[in-house]
C-alpha cells in the first residue's frame, strides 16, 4: 500500500512504515495520521507480519506537528481555532495509545531529527535505534507548550525526573550518542535503518505474543506494586502457557534444536 504521506511495504515478517514528507521533516498532518493507521490495519491484518518498523523519508525521522496546519489569521475565536487540544486528542493520542497495543513489536529507525511529539513517536516504539547523527528535541517550551502525544510519561520513565526536566524545559537538542547513554533509546547505529531491519527480522522469528505481553508487563510495572506485579506475572504466564510458541519453545529446548515460532 502506498500513500501520499505514508508509505508502507512487507519485507518478508517485517512491515515497514516511512512516514513521507520529507520537506516538512515528516510533520504530521491529520491525513498523516489517518494513513498511518490506516497502515497500521494492513500490517495487523497480516498474521505473516510479525514485526514492524517505523522511519521518516529524507533526512528527518519527524518534526512532530506541523504548525501550518493550525489556523493562526488574525481575526475573531483565534485562540479557538489555533487550540492544539483537538489535535491532540483526535489524532496524536489515538495514534501513541495505537502503537502501543499494537499486536507485534516495534522498531523506531530514528534516521534524523526528531522533535516535539516526533521523538514521543519514537518513544512509543518498544525499540529506538538512532543513526548516529539523529537528535532528539522537545520542542515544546519553544512554543509556550508542553511535552504531549506521551512526552511527558516517557521522558520521566526513561531518564528520570532531573533529566527529563531539563530536556523538556530548555528544549536542548540531545544527540544520539547520549540519548543512548542516557538510556532514551536501544542502540546507534550509522545505517539505523538496516539495523531496525534486521533487529525486526529477528524479533519476527520469535513468539510474538510473548514479546507483546512483556511490553505490557514493563510498561505498567511502575502502576503496580511488586506483590500486585507478581500476581499479573503469575496470571500472564498462564495465558502463555496455552500458546504454540510456549509448547514448541520449551519442545525445541528439550530436543536441543531451534524452536520454530508461529508467533500463536
Amino acid at each position: 500500500m502506498s500513500a501520499a504521506t505514508v508509505v508502507y511495504e512487507e519485507r518478508g515478517a517485517v512491515a515497514l512504515v516511512t512516514l513521507n514528507r520529507p520537506d516538512a521533516l515528516n510533520s504530521f498532518t491529520r491525513q498523516m495520521h489517518r494513513e498511518l493507521w490506516a497502515a497500521l490495519d494492513v500490517a495487523e491484518a497480516n498474521p505473516s507480519v510479525r514485526a514492524l518498523v517505523i522511519t521518516g523519508a529524507g533526512r528527518g525521522f519527524c518534526a512532530g506537528a506541523d504548525l501550518a496546519e493550525f489556523d493562526f489569521k488574525p481575526g475573531p475565536d483565534l485562540v479557538a481555532r489555533a487550540n492544539p487540544g483537538p489535535v491532540i486528542d483526535e489524532a496524536f493520542n489515538p495514534t501513541a495509545r495505537r502503537l502501543q497495543s499494537l499486536r507485534m513489536p516495534t522498531i523506531a529507525a530514528v534516521n534524523g531529527v526528531a522533535a516535539g511529539a516526533g521523538a514521543s513517536l519514537a518513544m512509543t516504539c518498544d525499540i529506538t535505534i538512532a543513526a548516529t547523527g539523529a537528535s532528539f528535541i522537545q520542542a515544546f517550551s519553544k512554543i509556550g507548550l508542553i511535552p504531549d502525544a506521551g512526552g511527558s510519561w516517557f521522558l520521566v520513565e526513561r531518564l528520570g525526573l532531573a533529566r527529563a526536566m531539563a530536556l523538556a524545559m530548555t528544549g536542548d537538542k540531545l544527540p544520539a550518542a547520549q540519548a543512548k547513554e542516557w538510556g532514551l533509546i536501544w542502540d546507534v547505529s550509522d545505517d539505523c535503518l538496516g539495523a531496525s531491519l534486521a533487529l525486526a527480522q529477528r524479533l519476527a522469528t520469535m513468539p510474538t505474543k510473548a514479546l507483546v505481553a512483556t511490553r505490557a508487563l514493563l510498561r505498567d510495572a511502575g502502576k503496580h506494586t511488586l506483590d500486585e506485579q507478581l500476581d499479573v506475572e503469575r496470571d500472564t504466564q498462564m495465558a502463555l502457557g496455552h500458546t504454540h510458541d510456549y509448547i514448541e519453545g520449551v519442545m525445541a529446548f528439550l530436543q536441543k534444536r531451534p524452536a520454530q515460532f508461529k508467533g500463536e
